[in-house]
């Protein structure tokens, strides 16, 4: 079967749609740090459609790898000429497909971490983009400040040495370009994290006067951080995604993409040399980000961890099968109504009801089939950035907390690493030894979970949270997640 590639792609079927632009015409602006399944359904899907309009021809995007994982995507983009097809899987379970072609390059950063530096140096770089999870920026969870004892850091901010992380690669590029009298591209943050413009700032600040204090207040003073919202629920590719294209168009794709319908990016429109015409493919720039994030963190995000957790415990595997039973649903709902929103700002533009039902809608996508594994990876990064603000602001304001420390108990009970079935849990954390440690502990000691001072401050200290968290863990203990999900619901009535 004939591989996806530059040769290739005037030979698939016509319900596979094509680039229809010269790509041999387009020209590099962009250089995108992270190119996994969300940048590629999002940000890069984004820019191939301006590029089908006849738009942003000069703002082609070059993907790099930093990690040695990312060894496997660069053999796949070399292989495919970086084209991959996005499969859209509609709730009635119809399914719309295209290749997207607006990625021409891909550089990995560990076999060649100079050209990774000369590209962003060089004068048709404008925006360097970013999507490295939360982890990536490399702050401390409770302090938010930079954590210069990395190793890999303490590696990159020895004088002489060849940078290895995105922030020593991406600075070096600035430095470059700073002693070469061009102005500094905009560094563009794509991660779901609070402000993510404003922490990528205050990281690359931190890490450059580290490096050079002289830099780094260059970087502070003249480089654009623009904060944005991001959303579209893209699921790990599966082997049964690989075999649909074949199947479907004759074509074999190593690493294709599929996402539900829904897609949403408000972006603050602060550029320091230029950006595409972004608004003509659907993305919304405003002044402000904050209000669109929060709406987004703390229902979206945060509805994914109260689902998750719960959802494996009690034997679902998918999001779909856990939001499409009712208990759950409402369980849901009542965190959205009752505990989320009371913490947002007003939203321009946005009715809050119908978004929170949208959610649920969408959570309810079988033919997505996104895991609840994947929802529940990472949490040490997650909910303290998504779920704990709403559980301190409504103890601040003496709102509701019930379901929220329900959410943090069902992650207490996942850690300890055995479902209600008996089944054993793979734990994916970057904390799992300590959060396994401490769950281990919880059936002497309630709150053992809630001790870590770094991911849970002085929470354990307050009483309220503190019984609200105990009782739906004795819950969970007792009859189970489902359980303890009617319990909730029964008493918010």
């Amino acid at each position: 079967m004939p591989a996806l590639n530059n040769m290739t792609l005037s030979t698939l079927p016509s319900p596979l749609a094509i680039p229809s632009y010269d790509r041999s015409g387009l020209t590099p602006g962009i250089v995108h740090f992270g190119v996994g399944g969300f940048h590629r359904a999002h940000q890069a899907m984004y820019l191939d459609r301006l590029m089908n309009a006849g738009l942003a021809q000069d703002w082609a995007i070059i993907g790099v790898g930093v990690l040695p994982t990312d060894a496997h995507m660069k053999q796949v983009m070399d292989d495919q000429d970086c084209l991959y097809t996005l499969t859209v899987k509609n709730p009635d379970g119809s399914r719309e497909s295209r290749v997207i072609g607006s990625i021409i390059d891909y550089l990995f950063a560990p076999e060649d971490p100079e050209a990774v530096i000369e590209k962003m140096a060089s004068e048709d770089i404008r925006i360097v983009s970013l999507t490295i999870t939360e982890g990536g920026y490399n702050f401390h969870h409770l302090t938010g400040e930079f954590n210069a004892a990395n190793p890999d850091v303490m590696h990159d901010l020895t004088p002489g040495t060849v940078p290895k992380t995105t922030f020593g690669l991406i600075t070096e590029a600035l430095a470059r370009r700073r002693a070469r009298g061009l102005a500094p591209f905009t560094v563009m943050s794509c991660d779901n994290i609070q402000g993510n413009g404003d922490v990528a700032r205050n990281m690359f600040a931190a890490y450059a006067h580290l490096k050079d204090p002289e830099l780094g207040r260059w970087i502070t003073e003249r480089v654009s951080f623009p904060n944005s919202m991001v959303d579209r629920i893209t699921p790990a590719t599966t082997d049964a995604d690989r075999s649909a294209i074949a199947d479907e168009f004759g074509t074999s794709d190593a690493w294709p993409v599929v996402c539900e319908p829904f897609e949403q990016w408000v972006l603050e429109d602060h550029f320091s040399i230029g950006r595409p015409p972004f608004e003509h493919a659907g993305v919304q720039l405003v002044e402000d980000v904050e209000p669109y994030e929060l709406m987004k963190l703390r229902l979206l995000n945060a509805s994914h961890q109260g689902m998750c957790y719960f959802g494996y415990l009690a034997g679902y595997r998918y999001a779909h099968q856990a939001a499409q039973d009712p208990v759950f649903a409402q369980f849901l709902l009542d965190y959205m109504d009752k505990e989320a929103t009371p913490t947002l700002q007003p939203v321009p533009g946005i009715n809050l009801n119908t978004y929170k039902r949208t959610l649920i809608e969408r959570f309810s996508n079988e033919y997505v089939r996104d895991t609840l594994a994947r929802l529940c990876a990472e949490s040490s990064d997650r909910i303290p950035k998504w779920l704990l603000p709403v559980i301190r602001e409504n103890l601040e304001k003496g709102g509701e907390i019930h379901r929220s420390a329900a959410i943090v108990a069902s992650w207490a009970r996942y850690a300890e690493g055995i479902d209600e079935q008996g089944n054993r849990i793979d734990v994916v954390d970057r904390l799992k030894e300590s959060l396994m440690a401490a769950a281990a502990l919880q059936h002497d000691n309630p709150l053992a979970f809630v001790s870590n001072p770094d991911i849970f401050g002085d929470l354990k200290t307050n009483e309220r949270f503190a019984t609200a968290y105990t009782q739906a863990l004795r819950d969970l203990h007792s009859g189970g997640a489902r359980t303890a999900l009617e319990h909730l619901t029964l008493s918010s009535k």
